[in-house]
């Protein structure tokens, strides 16, 4: 089979279309293309050949695979192919061809997979290509494709860049909500349940807030596992089963992220669309668990929560309205409206499936108002840095490591928002390489217009773009500081201790405020109602030996009378029957250390017990 070789040169292209592309294909780091080069590029023939192109390559990967071709690893295509293969890929994503998850269906196993037991690729260029395109045009049907294609993946290294590929995928969602809210028919019953019969049992997949497997013998109760004679008798039955519970996660992962990015953008849907989304049985368990506006008029949004069947306001009144239907972001809701959906979902029970009703919001600082273009409410840190930079990219933010060569000790993290048109940067620097500490300093705001950045005054950046951005950041100082490590004083950086007592018993974040009122809310239900008091910084407990002082930032504790430092690397846990209406690590830590202090007479641990009683 002759290997013919894959080129744009010869399309036919208008002058507008001829411009897009000579950008796009230089991608000059400072003057990158933006949407409006590949829109035009999109509309142009370019779209014909595409899918030549594309049909080309599976054609390529089909020989290799079948032995017409010679194997090499990372040689099916050549450096210049997988550039124009990546052009095409990203113009049929941005155009959502129908006939593209076919292709790709086609295309990716052939490329991921040696035709021979090697564990390397026919074009490990070309399968991170691909993944780097649905990165920038996103579409679930891609997002699948990769996922499928991970699973049969040999060498070791490629998995782990496809989970972060597809965790930016899944974000990407967000600015395409079109394209994020259709879900694929997956074979589920009107009633939202996958069944089927493996003779004298009967196996049922559901949605709800997980997806689950549920096992029971025809016309009798529910089974703790798979029956043995299922597993011996019917492993294509169960491997069905198990095979949908894994494509229904993954689509829900995916809906999920893409919703809680989608809430930097809102944007708004058809009604039409949202009830097709809010009816499917993947996506009925998140829209029922999340607060949406509907447009009743011109301008003016109400907030509602669809549940049991009916669509209700924060105070629990039946809501009915017709019109375009977004995401409710607290950042534009009045503090009493923000009180009446934490009441709410408290009452009921109804735990978000990301935090909304509970979001941290930040606004402009006088002080912010000050400096104009930079922020500095979040410099000044001191930060674990490989913790730092792990969080970054799983967050989504763009960054060099830091290390020693020039220039290698400061950096920026960006991530890009709002349909990629907004960008935050985050600067960082080495604070000491020997303890692996990273110092922070400003974040700015750049816009992006025709294809290049400029900065812009924090004043002009959209409420919502400004507070999500401070919240990751926010988030990186609350999880990598030395100040939520509790062993950190007894590790002899003593230039460090001032910082380190500072911050973890200091004023708290935007995020601590929050758990303060989720405690506010959870702490009367339980039996620690009447042995705690939450004050302005921190959750005391009355111990039968000790008060202690649990800070609702770092969680560290000090001991009443003298404020004596209480170290408790782990506790029990104690929020096993507390309903939390957010995921919180740390939340669940405070109210665990609660638990096992509000008892420290029965605490047996040495280590903790000499820690107390030495000041009592």
């Amino acid at each position: 089979m002759p290997r013919m070789p894959i080129t744009d040169d010869s399309v036919t292209l208008g002058p507008a279309a001829r411009r897009a592309l000579t950008v796009i294909a230089a991608n000059d780091y400072y003057a990158r293309p933006g949407p409006d080069d590949w829109e035009t590029l999109a509309a142009s023939e370019y779209a014909v050949f595409a899918r030549q192109a594309l049909d080309a390559a599976a054609a390529r990967g089909a020989a290799v695979q079948s032995g017409e071709l010679p194997y090499a690893a990372d040689k099916a295509f050549t450096g210049d192919e997988v550039g124009v293969l990546g052009r095409a890929v990203r113009v049929a994503l941005l155009r959502d061809e129908p006939w593209l998850p076919e292709l790709l269906g086609r295309l990716l196993p052939t490329i991921a997979v040696a035709p021979t037991a090697a564990k390397t690729l026919p074009s490990q260029a070309l399968l991170f290509e691909v993944a780097r395109s649905a990165q920038e045009f996103p579409t679930p049907e891609a997002a699948s494709a990769l996922r499928e294609v991970r699973k049969i993946v040999r060498h070791r290294g490629v998995p782990v860049q496809l989970d972060r590929n597809l965790k930016r995928i899944d974000a990407a969602l967000a600015d395409r909500p079109e394209a994020a809210f259709r879900l694929p028919d997956l074979g589920f019953g009107a009633d939202g349940a996958f069944r089927v019969t493996a003779g004298a049992y009967e196996g049922t997949v559901t949605v709800a807030g997980e997806v689950s497997l549920t096992w029971r013998r025809s016309g009798g109760a529910e089974l703790r596992g798979v029956p043995a004679a299922v597993r011996r008798e019917h492993p294509d039955e169960l491997e069905v089963l198990r095979d949908l519970v894994k494509k229904a996660r993954a689509h829900v992962a995916t809906a999920t992220r893409a919703l809680e990015g989608g809430l930097v953008a809102s944007a708004p849907q058809p009604y039409e669309q949202w009830c097709a989304f809010a009816g499917h049985p993947l996506g009925r368990p998140l829209a029922e668990r999340l607060i949406w506006e509907v447009e009743v008029a011109p301008g003016e949004w109400r907030a509602m929560l669809p549940i049991g069947g009916e669509r209700i306001d924060s105070a629990g009144r039946p809501l009915d309205a017709v019109g375009e239907v977004r995401l409710w972001h607290p950042v534009r809701a009045s503090i009493e409206e923000i009180r009446a959906w934490r009441d709410l979902l408290t009452e009921r029970g109804i735990r978000q499936p990301f935090k909304q009703a509970f979001r941290e919001i930040y606004l402009l600082t006088p002080a912010e108002l000050e400096t104009r273009d930079y922020s500095n409410r979040f410099a000044a840190h001191l930060l674990r840095y490989q913790r730092l930079y792990a969080l970054f990219k799983a967050r989504g933010w763009t960054t060099t490591m830091l290390g020693p060569w020039d220039g290698g000790d400061e950096a920026g993290a960006t991530r890009e928002l709002a349909g990629r048109r907004w960008r935050a940067r985050f600067f960082h620097s080495y604070a000491e390489q020997g303890l692996d500490l990273a110092s922070t300093d400003q974040v700015r705001f750049e816009c992006r217009t025709g294809g290049t950045w400029g900065e812009v005054p924090l004043a002009e950046v959209p409420p919502a773009v400004f507070s999500e951005a401070m919240r990751d950041v926010d988030l990186f100082v609350g999880v990598t500081s030395i100040a939520a490590d509790p062993e950190w004083s007894d590790r002899g950086a003593d230039r460090y201790q001032a910082y380190w007592q500072r911050e973890s018993f200091g004023e708290l974040s935007a995020t601590a405020d929050v758990r303060r009122d989720a405690l506010a809310r959870l702490l009367p239900r339980t039996r620690l109602a009447d042995r705690t008091e939450l004050t302005d910084r921190f959750l005391r407990v009355h111990g039968s030996l000790r008060t202690y002082k649990i800070h609702l930032g770092s969680a560290n504790i000090l001991m009443e009378p003298d404020d004596a430092y209480l170290c408790i690397v782990r506790s029990p846990s104690g929020t096993d029957r507390v309903f939390l209406p957010f995921e919180d690590e740390r939340l669940a830590l405070i109210i665990s250390k609660a638990f096992l202090l509000a008892d420290d007479a029965a605490i047996d641990d040495q280590t903790i017990l000499r820690q107390i009683k030495r000041g009592s």
